[in-house]
This record gives C-alpha cells, sequence and structure tokens, in this order.
C-alpha cells in the first residue's frame, strides 16, 4: 500500500494502524532553528482525540506525542522529525464479527490490497489523522517562527450537521473566532447551533445513527504570493489536501456559493475578497482566504455502532484535522515559493 506520503518540499509520511501498536509521522524539509511548541502540539491533539465530550467517540486515547528524531534542545535539526503516539484503548475484539460496512470501503480495501487489518478500520480509521495533526503542528510552528508577516492564523469550525445550520451572517475576527470555537464542543462559534446540534448529537449517539455536515475554514493574514498558476494553485492544493480527509465528500472556496449565479459585471465590480476568496489567478492575494469543506455521515450505524465506539458525527474532531492539513499546505508552499526565488544578496 503506497501513496502514504504528502508534499513537497515539506514532505510528511504518515504511518500505523488504528488497532497496531502506534501511529506516527515522518517530517521531512522543516528548516533547522524552529522553536518546537510543546504545548501548541498537545493543544491541536486535544482537539482531535476521542474522548473529549459525549458527543463524540468514547474510544479513551490520551495522545502523548512522543518526539524521536529531528528535535534537539526543543528545536529542530533540519533532519527527519519522527514523531510517535501509543494506541492503548484498543478493543480489537469488537470488530471480530464485524460485516462489511459500505461507507467504509471495507470490501474494496480486502479486494484491493488482499491483506489488511479490519480491526477499527486499519489506515481507514479516523485515527490515521492523528499523524496528521502531528504533522500540520510542526507545519504552524514554521509559519510562526516567520518574521516577515503578521502570524499565519488557521480557524475551523462546523456550520452544519443534519439539517441544522450555523447562521453566517455575523463576521467574526480572529481572536473571538478561536475563543468561541474553542470553548465549544461542537467547535463553533453560534451557541444557538451548538444547543440544537448537541441534542441532535446524543439522540444520534443513542440510536446508533450518524450525521454529516459542513465545515468553514478561515485563514487569517495567510502568506502572500504562494501557489503557483497552472497545476499547483494555492486553491487545487488546498482542496487535495483537505478532500484527502476520510468522509470528506466536497469542497468549495469562499463562504457561500451564492455569488456563482450573479452576472459577472456584479461578481467582479467590486474585487470583494470573499468573492476570490483570498485566491487570484491560483496565488494568494494575503487577504483572508475562506474555504468549505462537506463530510458525508460516519458509516459506523445500527448494529454496527452498538457493538463498538464510534463517532455519531465527525465533524467537532475533524476540525483540527482540516486545520492540519491547511497549515500543512500553507508551509510547503512557502518552503517552494523561498526555494524558486533568487535573491540579488546571495549571488556569488
Amino acid at each position: 500500500m503506497s501513496a502514504n506520503s504528502f508534499g513537497h518540499i515539506l514532505k510528511i509520511h504518515s504511518f500505523g494502524e488504528s488497532h497496531g501498536q502506534a501511529m506516527g509521522v515522518v517530517i521531512d524539509g522543516l528548516p533547522a532553528g524552529i522553536q518546537v511548541d510543546h504545548l501548541l502540539l498537545l493543544n491541536n491533539l486535544k482537539k482531535r482525540r476521542p474522548g473529549q465530550s459525549e458527543y463524540v467517540s468514547p474510544r479513551n486515547e490520551p495522545d502523548q506525542p512522543q518526539i524521536v528524531s529531528g528535535v534537539f534542545e526543543d528545536k529542530t535539526l533540519g533532519t527527519p522529525i519522527c514523531v510517535l503516539i501509543e494506541n492503548v484503548n484498543q478493543k480489537s475484539a469488537d470488530y471480530k464479527n464485524l460485516k462489511d460496512r459500505i461507507g467504509h470501503a471495507d470490501d474494496v480495501w480486502r479486494e484491493k490490497f488482499q491483506h489488511v487489518d479490519p480491526r477499527g478500520g486499519g489506515r481507514a480509521s479516523a485515527r490515521e489523522t492523528v499523524s496528521r495533526v502531528i504533522a500540520g503542528s510542526f507545519a504552524q510552528m514554521f509559519l510562526n517562527s516567520l518574521q516577515d508577516s503578521k502570524q499565519t492564523h488557521v480557524v475551523s469550525y462546523v456550520t452544519q450537521i443534519g439539517s441544522h445550520k450555523m447562521d453566517k451572517s455575523k463576521l467574526y475576527e480572529a481572536p473571538e473566532l478561536s475563543h468561541l470555537v474553542a470553548d465549544s464542543p461542537i467547535r463553533t462559534p453560534d451557541k444557538n447551533f451548538e444547543n440544537k446540534t448537541t441534542d441532535l448529537l446524543l439522540q444520534a449517539k443513542n440510536n446508533n445513527e450518524s450525521y454529516g455536515g459542513w465545515i468553514e475554514t478561515k485563514v487569517f493574514h495567510p502568506p502572500e504570493l504562494i501557489g503557483e498558476p497552472v497545476f499547483y494553485k494555492l486553491k487545487s492544493e488546498l482542496a487535495k489536501a483537505v478532500t484527502s480527509i476520510g468522509a470528506c465528500v466536497g469542497f468549495y472556496l469562499g463562504s457561500s456559493l451564492e455569488p456563482l449565479s450573479m452576472k459577472g459585471s456584479e461578481f467582479h465590480a467590486a474585487m470583494d475578497s470573499d468573492h476570490y476568496a483570498g485566491i487570484r489567478g491560483g496565488i494568494s492575494t494575503g487577504e483572508t482566504i475562506t474555504f468549505n469543506a462537506a463530510f458525508k455521515p460516519t458509516s459506523s450505524i445500527k448494529d454496527v455502532a452498538k457493538n463498538g465506539r464510534h463517532d455519531p458525527c465527525i465533524l467537532p474532531r475533524a476540525t483540527a484535522v482540516v486545520e492540519a492539513m491547511t497549515y500543512l499546505v500553507l508551509a510547503d508552499l512557502v518552503l517552494w515559493k523561498r526555494s524558486m526565488t533568487f535573491d540579488n544578496s546571495t549571488r556569488l
């Protein structure tokens, strides 16, 4: 099974199975001298981990990272960084008599690879995303270390679960949005929406049902002029990164699809940054980037959910993964831009 790597200059390699001994990631391409922010890493992992509230899977994994290479005296060495997280709360017996889950593609994986680990979904499990959050945290540390721009800040939040939708008419700035989302068990800034959906999720959990929905992401103070104008546009890199997350089934730029119904003279007249979502010609403008991602209902439902520990809705935990993949794309393209920019001061 190949294709477990992601990135161009900043490359990551994810490994481990849901019920194996450990999950992990190798991060290659980060410069030396970046201060490792252990609290940032732990906070990001906490947002993704199961067992954090009654609205998500009760699997109780502490997700304590072990940095085994690439860091000395709390700074990166420029060499490959390897981070491990032990699996300590597997219940493999839950999967002994498990039937194929259509939405989890159990049958497709078995037919393609012949020999697979079905416990907890193996590599197809949402447990795999812990590796992405670790890597995204190091990408975030790199972006935080840059002195040539305002600090880039990525915030993902749930805007729809089932038929319930968040009120998106109110505009939030970075600090307020981050605090509201952090304080919400379902990762939303809208308290009314939260109250409706928490009841819905408790019902779904009791009835062994599940729901999907939408996650919106805003990138405040993104690095300027990253992304290539043809095949490696910033928008296509973000779409690829986010739709690679399990259960993600859709992606669009901007906070709404309504501008697509406008006439061209209306769409382009005001140079509204939201219409362009902070990206023009595949390249970042420095304005706030906004995009939305759709996630289907989790596939472990009814009898399968009775016998295991599953999320009635993956969205609250998926916000941390969307943020991580976004940071990875941004950091990768910053490093790409640096590698292709000629600097007269360094000419021999």
